[in-house]
């Protein structure tokens, strides 16, 4: 370009010369540009109303000025869609979300998403470019404004290489983990949330529905799967559309040999009559996940088959009971272990008995402090909603194989009574297709 710009200027052509030349700053000028605004229409309505975002904020910051952390710094999806709505994709690119103690939160989004970010978080949203590496961290900056001192992050999610670029963009400063403290907080649901998490049980029931009328001999995994997805993202659509994205819902159907993990993916197996089945229904609301997971058989159960069922059954509707305030997660895990036991299938179990609900996914979130595990000490209180999910797995070529599991989920309400949200039974006088 500068050697056009020299050839026009000895051959007399100025006008052409200065055109050239200001199409080169143009492009310099657009290359350098590091942030940008894309408030482009208006705010969408969000899952939440402004005062249960407040609200999270403001506990948050509670524990910021306790713990003497100016700032933080999220990077997760679970945190940034916690404290803002804001559930990105990330495809590659980093996102996030800084609070501050006294300026409205920031989420941070590439500029590949346009306005949607803005329109869907609350508070404030800056877009960085792609035009140079790591203007995402002078995104980060732009967001801090003067605060010092120390900033939370998040441990369990910042990667390594990432940590050390906001040691150096910030040298000034210490980083401190919140990761903790944030996953206990959203232990906790207020009523806004029990609502939306009542909302996606009584989808992921009529993903089943739809579901069970499609299981017929000859027709695939995904076949079935598809009705499951479509009747839930129609019903999402119905009763939050105007608040929420439709994204991230999906199925699991599981047949055979496929059922003997819980996260097994689909595939094209065939049905064929006599086979177990394991139905699992996600449907996400915004971030929010919610499941439904049934034992089921085609045509008809052999007595091996309906025995393992019929146990694994009696050790659910036992963990059923357990759930309530004051119970402790390792002793409800320890009770059911030995009622395995007692029917001969400890062994066969496959994992913890249930976990907490909430803003999570197959690929974020989980609030690990909140799980039916042998090694976790949580006291159960009003506010938690968690699952009941025992699976016990019997190995191919043994009298019945396959993987056995129902999952309903309790929600532990404010006034200390107990519900159980899911409403699809479970055992073999149902579930026999």
């Amino acid at each position: 370009l500068a050697r056009t710009v020299r050839k026009c200027v000895q051959q007399g052509h100025i006008s052409q010369a200065r055109s050239i030349s200001s199409a080169e700053n143009s492009i310099s000028s657009f290359l350098a540009t590091k942030t940008v605004q894309r408030q482009n229409g208006e705010k969408e309505r969000r899952l939440f109303t402004d005062q249960e975002y407040g609200d999270r904020l403001e506990t948050l910051r509670q524990t910021m000025r306790e713990k003497e952390i100016s700032a933080c710094v999220f990077t997760s999806m679970h945190n940034t869609a916690y404290f803002s709505n804001f559930v990105y994709c990330s495809f590659g690119r980093p996102y996030g979300l800084v609070v501050t103690l006294d300026q409205e939160p920031c989420s941070l989004s590439a500029l590949i998403d346009g306005g949607q970010p803005w329109r869907r978080s609350y508070g404030n949203n800056i877009v960085y470019t792609d035009w140079k590496k790591d203007n995402y961290f002078v995104a980060i900056k732009e967001a801090l404004g003067d605060a010092k001192g120390k900033i939370g992050v998040e441990f369990d999610h910042l990667t390594f290489e990432n940590y050390r670029k906001l040691c150096n963009l910030l040298p000034g400063s210490s980083l401190v983990d919140v990761g903790l403290d944030t996953a206990r907080q959203r232990m906790f649901k207020s009523e806004e949330e029990i609502e939306i998490i009542k909302l996606g049980a009584a989808t992921a029931d009529i993903g089943g529905e739809a579901c069970k009328k499609a299981m017929k001999e000859g027709v695939e995994e995904w076949e079935v799967a598809r009705e499951g997805v479509a009747a839930m993202v129609k019903n999402i659509s119905d009763k939050a559309g105007n608040k929420a994205e439709l994204l991230d819902t999906w199925v699991w159907f599981q047949s055979g040999l496929n059922t003997d993990g819980a996260h097994n993916p689909l595939t094209n197996r065939k049905l064929i009559n006599g086979d177990i089945l394991s139905l699992n229904c996600f449907p996400m609301i915004q971030g929010y996940y919610t499941a439904l997971e049934r034992t089921m058989f085609l045509g008809h159960v052999d007595p091996a088959s309906l025995k393992c069922w019929e146990a694994n059954v009696a050790v659910h509707e036992r963990g059923l009971e357990l759930i309530k305030p004051g119970a402790k997660c390792s002793e409800i895990a320890a009770e059911l272990n030995d009622l395995f036991q007692s029917f001969g299938l400890l062994q066969y179990r496959s994992f913890g008995y249930g976990h907490s609900f909430g803003v999570l996914s197959h690929y974020y979130g989980r609030e690990a402090g909140l799980e039916l595990r042998e090694d976790i000490e949580t006291v159960i209180e009003p506010g938690m909603v968690v699952s009941m999910e025992p699976m016990i797995t019997i190995p191919e070529g043994q009298p019945g194989a396959g993987g056995y599991r129902e999952h309903d989920i309790i929600v532990v309400n404010h006034d200390g009574t107990c519900e159980n949200i899911t409403k699809f039974p479970f055992g073999p006088e149902h579930n026999v297709v």
